[in-house]
């Protein structure tokens, strides 16, 4: 085999997507799903760290998604089962996690994939609707979102679950709601203090566009983004290299960017504005603190860059934005690692290439590249073969075509 070449990654529609979750589900739990719903990963375009800070990001979803087969119980009892090895079960019946709803703990130092849809019966019943879901539930997951490649595979895993819930017993929340709701359970069930956009993108992203979001109103705008119409494709470089964000460095960036925002007297550093950077970094104290600031300052300004380009129809010209988006992510934020540069800087050599960065929370995970469609084979080809000679495990590659979010199946 040439280990050159990319490993490709299957989208959720490469099966049929309701009947595999509803076949397993029916063989695993003796009796009938009540639906089946999806919740699409998603790749970020443009704005990170961004957004909890008030600021501005810019994902899409992907056409990868975590399957959920549901049915409501009556007897308190939440069992919870994926059938996929990525996630730690081996697909059979000796995989199910069983739990009590009304026992449900936060912040469970035993740690699992569970924690993620646990987490989100857990928040129901914290938000008003114990009621509702005092009864438990079956579950079956099947995901075909990478898992630790930095494209909110766990997102997919709250929202999927939060949707069927919401269908199952009426609930009144929008998709919106439904994304803050997810929110909390990451953040307080799971103990990941992670923004808003993985959620409202897994929840909220339309097909065929990026989705401009300003996270401290939560308005959202759907902004057109057909590449295919311009000749051109988003690849995604998943470097294998596991991302992880509950080692304390995502905490402790965004307990730096806490810290510039008090220090300069604003309540986040959304409230900084571009052409006030350099007076704003003169007043700050600590070293890393104002790199943490640096970034996110212009990193706001660059989706704005980004936002004006995609309304004028002049997409190669967000190239050289996501090219300085990494240098930003990582020499301020200093968040990359060698396999991430490594596609970036193979990447730009490449003719048909516009521009590429890392995407996601970093240290690992992946990276997107802005490249005219007839170049899509020989960038592949290069990253491929540029990791063979660094020594590094085989890449996977594959197009984030815009997808729609989080929706009923079945």
């Amino acid at each position: 085999m040439d280990q050159a070449r990319p490993t490709q990654v299957r989208p959720a529609g490469a099966d049929p997507a309701e009947a595999r979750p509803t076949a397993e589900f029916r063989a695993l739990y003796g009796r009938e799903p009540e639906g089946v719903w999806a919740a699409p990963g998603r790749v970020n375009l443009i704005g990170e760290y961004t957004d909890f800070n008030d600021g501005f990001v810019m994902p899409l979803a992907l056409p990868h998604t975590a399957r959920f087969a549901v049915a409501r119980r009556t007897d308190g009892v939440l069992r919870l089962h994926s059938g996929d090895s990525a996630a730690g079960t081996d697909g059979g019946r000796g995989g199910v996690v069983e739990l009590r709803v009304d026992e449900l703990k936060p912040l469970d130092a035993s740690g699992g994939w569970w924690r993620y849809p646990a987490g989100v019966v857990w928040a129901l019943g914290r938000r008003g609707y114990a009621a509702e879901v005092a009864g438990g539930a079956d579950v079956h997951l099947r995901s075909t979102v990478p898992t630790g490649a930095g494209l909110s595979s766990s997102a997919a895993l709250e929202v999927g679950l939060a949707l069927a819930l919401r269908d199952l017993y009426e609930l009144p929340l929008g998709r919106p709601e439904l994304a803050q709701l997810c929110q909390y359970a990451e953040n307080a069930f799971v103990g990941v203090p992670c923004g808003i956009m993985d959620q409202t993108a897994s929840a909220c992203c339309e097909e065929g566009h990026a989705l401009h979001l300003d996270t401290r109103d939560l308005s959202r705008r759907q902004i057109p983004f057909d590449l295919p119409a311009h000749g051109l494709a988003l690849l995604v470089v998943d470097t294998r290299v596991t991302h992880a964000l509950g080692d304390g460095a995502y905490a402790e960036r965004r307990a730096g960017c806490e810290e510039g925002a008090r220090q300069l007297g604003v309540s986040h550093l959304r409230d900084v504005p571009h052409e006030e950077l350099d007076a704003a970094l003169g007043k700050l104290t600590g070293e890393s603190v104002r790199r943490y600031v640096r970034h996110v300052v212009t990193d706001n300004h660059r989706v704005g860059l980004v936002t004006g380009h995609l309304d004028a129809g002049d997409v190669r010209a967000i190239g050289p934005v996501l090219l300085e988006g990494h240098a930003s992510l990582r020499d301020d934020l200093r968040i990359s690692c060698p396999e991430l540069d490594l596609v970036v800087e193979t990447a730009a050599r490449t003719p048909g290439v516009h521009g590429a960065r890392m995407t996601g929370g970093g240290f690992g995970g992946s990276a997107i590249v802005l490249v005219e469609e007839s170049a899509v084979a020989d960038v592949s080809h290069r990253v491929a073969s540029a990791f063979e000679a660094a020594g590094h495990r085989a890449p996977r590659v594959f197009p984030a075509t815009p997808s729609a979010g989080a929706r009923q199946l079945a």
